[in-house]
């Protein structure tokens, strides 16, 4: 469906109201900022969620708390709770869905600030996932808003989540909320997710994700007698070498023909997350050769690498250190399996949304490609809403660095484009 012709003196007293409650829209941004959602653990959501849910209500939004039962996430100590608005038009169709999650990572060394105090200095709010991403929620709350002050009703359906543990996969946000039924090509046409995109860009999509773990398996000795154990830390010490020494340069060479921002994001490439094995670090010592080790490992995959040439590489390897020392032995087990997703920047939201962003900036959009992974995986393989993409204020290269921050114009601008993306999607009466 083509987006709907909307008169200039129409652009202009959106744009305008938006300009109007903009003290206010950044006034609920450091209340947001300033609940701790932390994830890991998940800390503070109730708060969160009902803070957000109060503002859509207050507003005109019929609201659901939609908590993620069945989820091992899901606890009596850490609850996961999501909050869903719906704004009803005349009718039904089409719909656009706001989602932005509102978990933020945890606060890490290196602040000048309170993280949590919401600051704002020399035009910029500083606090942890103010740019990732409650300043995205805020924006796009605020901009519907600024279309019902104008004294304009949105002839289709618009709503509003804010969703849970999108940090960590977001399986009990937004893939939870899909598969509940909440979102879904029977009810949406439309999905804006407001990830940081530095306000002009577009992210049409992200690269793919593996996570998996490897363990190593020895056997246990007496330290002063090595020779009668197996190492598991010396076998997990060789794949880690493999894996910097003879992956990673592979992986450097491919290189993907999407437009992933920033560019050296470009190739393909592995981190190692974790490692773990012997004894605790804490506490008193024994003397024992390590008999299990392991390691994490973050694996960013491009569209045109297959998933089972990404995973049969590392277990070909594996297998490799295992026919050439008949002791190495290991398990590997897989995390999190995350293929890539891209909309096509023909269509008529990328177009719409393109089309007010250079309105907005005076600059033509920009559509790249994400990086890391983020909810538009659920929207696309569990909803089934072809139409959807990241577009928010904050700058990507701000996310969880210390003394985060987002540019208070940038919010207002970003709140703009979104008022005008939803009234020329859905029409007015």
């Amino acid at each position: 469906m083509a987006a709907a012709e909307v008169s200039a003196k129409v652009q202009d007293a959106i744009c305008s109201n938006v300009d109007q409650i903009k003290d206010e829209m950044i006034s609920f941004l450091q209340d947001l900022v300033r609940v701790p959602t932390v994830n890991p653990p998940g800390e503070n959501y109730i708060a969160g969620a009902e803070l957000i849910g109060n503002q859509l209500k207050k507003f005109g939004y019929e609201t659901d708390y939609i908590a993620a039962e069945g989820m091992k996430e899901h606890t009596v100590a850490h609850p996961r709770v999501n909050v869903f608005g719906r704004m009803k038009g005349s009718v039904a169709r089409p719909s656009l869905h706001f989602n932005g999650h509102f978990d933020v990572v945890p606060v890490g060394d290196g602040w000048t600030r309170d993280p949590f105090a919401a600051v704002i200095e020399d035009g910029k709010m500083y606090g942890r996932g103010v740019s990732d991403q409650k300043a995205g929620i805020a924006a796009s709350i605020y901009a519907i808003e600024a279309v019902r002050r104008a004294g304009l009703k949105l002839r289709g359906t618009v709503e509003q989540s804010g969703s849970v543990d999108e940090e960590s996969g977001g399986f009990a946000g937004v893939a939870y909320l899909a598969k509940q039924g909440w979102l879904g090509k029977d009810k949406n046409d439309y999905v804006i997710i407001t990830e940081p995109t530095d306000t002009s860009h577009i992210y049409l999509g992200h690269r793919g994700v593996y996570w998996f773990k490897v363990t190593t398996h020895g056997r246990i000795a007496h330290g002063s007698m090595p020779h009668l154990g197996v190492s598991a830390i010396d076998h997990l010490t060789d794949f880690l070498h493999g894996v910097t020494h003879d992956l990673k340069p592979k992986l450097a060479t491919r290189k993907t023909a999407v437009p992933v921002q920033p560019p050296k994001s470009r190739y393909a490439s592995i981190n190692v997350n974790s490692v773990f094995g012997g004894q605790p670090e804490e506490g008193t010592q024994s003397p024992c050769v390590a008999d299990r080790s392991g390691a994490i490992f973050d694996r960013r995959f491009l569209t045109e690498e297959s998933f089972d040439q990404v995973k049969g590489e590392v277990v070909e390897m594996l297998e490799g250190f295992k026919a050439a020392n008949p002791e190495f032995k290991y398990t590997m087990e897989d995390l999190m399996i995350v293929h890539p997703v891209h909309t096509d920047e023909s269509c008529d939201l990328v177009q719409t949304l393109g089309g007010c962003i250079e309105q907005v900036a005076g600059k033509k959009a920009t559509y790249a490609a994400s990086p890391g992974t983020y909810d538009q995986k659920h929207v696309v393989r569990i909803a089934n809403v072809a139409q959807c993409v990241a577009y928010g204020p904050g700058l990507l290269s701000q996310a969880h660095l210390p003394d985060e921050y987002c540019v208070i114009d940038d919010i207002i601008a970003s709140a703009k484009v979104m008022a005008l993306t939803a009234v020329q999607l859905l029409g007015i009466e």
